[in-house]
């Protein structure tokens, strides 16, 4: 019986031929200039300016926070997150001494309430704003821009499920200060393991720079490097161990790099690819639930549907070989690590609801119309639909 995964290998052989003929040559294999062109090629697909490849979209996610804090690019530490993201969306802001507060999602996008945001902007004023575009999805960013201009806060986007979304023109995880995107085997496009940081702002991109490789300036733009060795009466022999900024080491490699130029070519293809999958599923399943951002493309990483009764309806399409998820965190409030750190978490009624009904079914680029009319016809049989 065929088995219908929840992500599919877009590696295929050509691409290994590809990586294979780099070895043969013997290239240096660290990070040089491979990494520079993928980083290049991939800023001009997003529609940014500069991004920094990293080993993981949780170390983009990391690597963000951090650069925030280094360059003080906040006016304070207080940070609103989204209740339905990710685990290293949320974590490196508690890991970081932020003080997080847990937004509740949409209705229609299960990205961040706008209601529930403005709330929050009131009472505690925050600095950050960090989005997750769920699932494929956008979040309502013209509000979310009008708030950020009332309550002077900064924005970045946790876009690793929705590589190649775009509302109008504008692609997702272009909205904000810094975005990040992940290219995991089974992502949208993959380097095996590795992630993004793109941004329009060149101190942000400098201090990311620094900060991937322990903190040193060697990766930075000369004129930047230059101003920090005046600044601090650095010579060019002493400049080669110093760390102008608290570091990581999360560097990718040229190897993977090679892999993500040629991923980048058929970017296009599966965002339209997801695009159609996810509207033939909602021709499907039109008497549930269906998510809503009104994207001009939909380069869905998912589609969502809410079950009254999921733990039947997840073993029923597992033993018809169909791979099954819940919608990412479900409520982030009910994460165990979130309530080790804080046990006075208000209730997130949306978020509380996507946590006990939210199941999300197959839908990369490989799978059929046909693929999906069997899918849908198992899912029907047994679902019970439920609504907010």
């Amino acid at each position: 019986m065929k088995t219908y995964k929840l992500a599919h290998n877009t590696i295929e052989d050509r691409d290994w031929n590809v990586l294979i003929n780099f070895l043969k040559r013997r290239s240096y294999p660290n990070q040089a200039k491979v990494t520079r062109k993928f980083e290049e090629k991939f800023s001009y697909f997003l529609g940014s300016k500069k991004s920094v490849f990293v080993n993981s979209g949780s170390s983009a996610n990391l690597l963000m926070a951090q650069t925030l804090l280094e360059g003080k690019f906040l006016k304070n530490k207080i940070v609103v997150l989204p209740s339905v993201s990710w685990s290293t969306t949320v974590s490196p802001f508690i890991q970081l001494g932020y003080k997080a507060i847990l937004c509740d999602c949409d209705k229609k996008h299960l990205g961040i309430s706008i209601e529930h945001l403005e709330k929050i902007c009131k009472k505690y004023k925050p600095g950050l704003l960090v989005l997750v575009n769920v699932l494929g999805h956008g979040n309502d960013y013209k509000r979310i821009i009008n708030l950020k201009r009332k309550y002077k806060f900064q924005i970045i986007e946790d876009n690793c499920e929705s590589l190649g979304s775009s509302y109008k023109s504008k692609k997702l995880g272009t909205f904000g200060l810094a975005s990040s995107n992940s290219f995991y085997f089974g992502h949208h496009i993959s380097t095996i393991e590795g992630g993004m940081v793109s941004t329009n702002d060149k101190s942000f991109y400098n201090i990311s720079r620094a900060i991937r490789a322990h903190g040193w300036a060697r990766d930075m733009d000369k004129a930047f490097k230059k101003k920090l060795e005046k600044k601090y009466k650095i010579d060019e022999f002493k400049s080669l161990y110093t760390f102008y900024y608290s570091g990581f080491n999360f560097r990718s490699t040229d190897l993977n790099a090679t892999l993500g130029l040629e991923q980048l070519k058929k970017i296009n293809k599966i965002s339209k690819t997801r695009h159609k999958n996810f509207y033939y599923y909602k021709k499907n399943l039109n008497d549930y639930w269906s998510q809503s951002s009104g994207l001009t493309l939909l380069s869905s990483f998912g589609y969502a549907t809410f079950v009254k009764n999921r733990l039947e309806v997840s073993k029923y399409l597992k033993s018809k070989k169909i791979e099954n998820r819940p919608i990412i965190s479900g409520d982030m409030s009910q994460q165990p690590f979130w309530k080790k750190h804080f046990t006075n978490q208000k209730k997130l009624p949306n978020a509380t609801f996507v946590d006990r009904y939210g199941l999300y079914l197959p839908i990369h680029a490989n799978l059929t119309k046909l693929d999906i009319d069997y899918i849908s016809k198992c899912f029907k049989s047994l679902a019970k639909p439920i609504f907010f």
